[in-house]
């Protein structure tokens, strides 16, 4: 069984499948992001050290739940190389994508790894995401599951692998900043994540949709692990975050990345800093590729607001629990 790809869909309806329209209560004003209160800071990393930056960066965190990053480490010419990979692999014949399937057993089960698209669980299913993805683990380093990677472009493997190193880096270097504005031990958050913690980069392909007024790209939804670092393809915006019940657009910025707390983060910092609900609208016109890395915790991690931000006058917002016992999944 393989399924129909978004892509395939979009080359071949005038009008989206009833599936993917959202509810008729949150079709008003779905396009009309609303006038920022504030611009989204843009950190530059490479001078987290002084207090100006600091005070961005604790800015961000404070109102968003993210921020723009530049001077990270990256050279523009690695992420023109991985963006010309991704969308190199989504141009390929539809029998090519699908030997990285995430489908198992004859199409009868999904796994977390692969190509595909939303799980259709009923017909009756709803608001189902204009967008096709290919999920692939980078960490940890013995748990990558090559059989799952493209072998075209054949410079896939080894410009993941490099981008991915880099936005390791980038992770330690947020946690750790993170951990200094709290006046936190700098590698408390870092302590957090054992040898076994996962990442994750999942490439998402939007293609034009006919009815952007009807169809989001990405459902709403917050990240559940520590952290995000989105790398967007510069020519087409998209993302939405959410603030105050209001959504707003986040800038699309050529080779900065967007870096947004998840939810075990924010367990973490007691709900200082929060992990923001986003979305991802529609294009009518155009195609939007990004590339997420996802960094998550071990399912054995214990999850708990850190004890030093913690005393008579903060309480603990949130419990004491295994990180697989949140009620997600972490394979």
């Amino acid at each position: 069984m393989v399924r129909t790809t978004v892509q395939e869909l979009a080359a071949a309806v005038e009008e989206p499948p009833r599936q993917y329209l959202v509810h008729e209560r949150d079709q008003d004003h779905l396009l009309a992001a609303d006038e920022m209160p504030d611009p989204i800071p843009l950190v530059d990393l490479g001078r987290l050290m002084t207090a100006d930056e600091a005070h961005k960066l604790r800015e961000a965190l404070q109102t968003w739940g993210l921020f723009l990053v530049t001077n990270h480490g990256i050279e523009e010419s690695l992420m023109d190389a991985m963006m010309s990979a991704s969308r190199d692999f989504f141009r390929q014949p539809s029998e090519e994508k699908h030997k990285c399937s995430n489908l198992i057993d004859g199409g009868k089960h999904l796994e977390v790894e692969g190509y595909g698209n939303d799980k259709v669980v009923s017909p009756q299913d709803q608001g189902l995401s204009w967008n096709d993805r290919l999920h692939l683990r980078v960490e940890p380093e013995d748990e990558r599951n090559f059989a799952k990677w493209p072998t075209h472009p054949e410079s896939f493997r080894d410009v993941l692998l490099e981008y991915a190193s880099r936005t390791k880096r980038i992770r330690d270097l947020i946690l750790r900043s993170i951990a200094k504005l709290l006046d936190l031990d700098e590698d408390y958050f870092v302590n957090q994540i054992s040898n076994k913690a996962r990442g994750f980069a999942r490439f998402n392909y939007y293609p034009p949709c006919p009815r952007p007024d009807l169809v989001l790209g990405m459902r709403p939804h917050s990240d559940v692990g520590l952290l995000t670092i989105l790398f967007v393809d510069h020519n087409v915006g998209g993302l939405q975050v959410e603030r105050d019940g209001k959504w707003y657009n986040v800038p699309a910025k050529p080779y900065t990345l967007v870096i947004n707390l998840a939810d075990c983060m924010e367990i973490m910092c007691n709900g200082i800093f929060m992990s923001p609900v986003h979305r991802v609208v529609t294009n009518a016109e155009k195609e939007r590729l990004s590339l997420a890395v996802f960094y998550v915790v071990d399912g054995e991690t214990v999850l708990e607001p850190a004890p030093g931000l913690l005393d008579d006058k903060r309480p603990p917002r949130y419990g004491k629990f295994k990180a697989k016992d949140f009620g997600l999944s972490f394979d």
